[in-house]
């Protein structure tokens, strides 16, 4: 795998940018996980082709935005969402999860959300779609996608030395689940900051 070698620069930002942006905001991670695009961001970072400020910068807006507009998308079409094209891709098992996720648990579900799988690319549509405030849901959309990207681009960043020997022996697909230990710990952390704005919501 050669081509994650010759991004550098503003061909680099544009592409993690947009990336972390489509995954929610074009339903991308439903093929693709953004995990993916967050650790290479990191190995950039770490072979001085990106500067880590401004990679931060640019993945963290692009996640921000892409939960924007699909939260957008969902208040706008609402349940014709899961009779397009696209939406048939999911499961009615899929959407019914979100759903009861998004109704059980709130703003929290745009948060936690963020760090699951599927859920990511689905829950802010659905928060759309079930009317929740947008108040709410940009407090803990910033939150999310700021601890998220933030958290899997310092991953990349840590594993950057071992990039070619974790390539060779599991291939860029298992990074994920490398992501997903590191990002256990900035959940925990997440959970502060989630208590944090569930007290800013109460007193507003």
């Amino acid at each position: 795998m050669q081509w994650p070698s010759s991004l550098a620069g503003a061909g680099a930002y544009t592409l993690v940018g947009f990336l972390a942006m489509a995954e929610s905001g074009l339903f991308v991670g439903l093929v693709i996980p953004g995990e993916t695009a967050m650790i290479l961001a990191g190995v950039l970072v770490f072979q001085g082709r990106v500067d880590l400020g401004w990679i931060l910068l640019v993945a963290c807006a692009g996640a921000v935005a892409g939960d924007a507009i699909s939260f957008e998308i969902g208040r706008r079409y609402g349940a014709r969402l899961a009779q397009t094209n696209l939406g048939r891709r999911v499961s009615a098992a899929q959407w019914r999860r979100a759903r009861n996720y998004v109704r059980a648990r709130g703003g929290r579900a745009v948060f936690f959300g963020r760090f699951v799988g599927v859920l990511r690319a689905l829950v802010p549509a659905v928060a759309g779609w079930a009317g929740m405030p947008i108040r709410s849901f940009l407090v803990f959309n910033v939150a999310g996608g700021v601890l998220w990207a933030g958290g899997t681009i310092l991953v990349g960043v840590a594993a950057g030395g071992s990039w070619r020997a974790v390539e060779r022996w599991i291939g860029i697909g298992s990074m994920t689940v490398g992501a997903g230990v590191g990002l256990a710990v900035v959940v925990v952390i997440g959970y502060i900051l989630v208590r944090g704005c569930r007290r800013f919501l109460s007193a507003v």
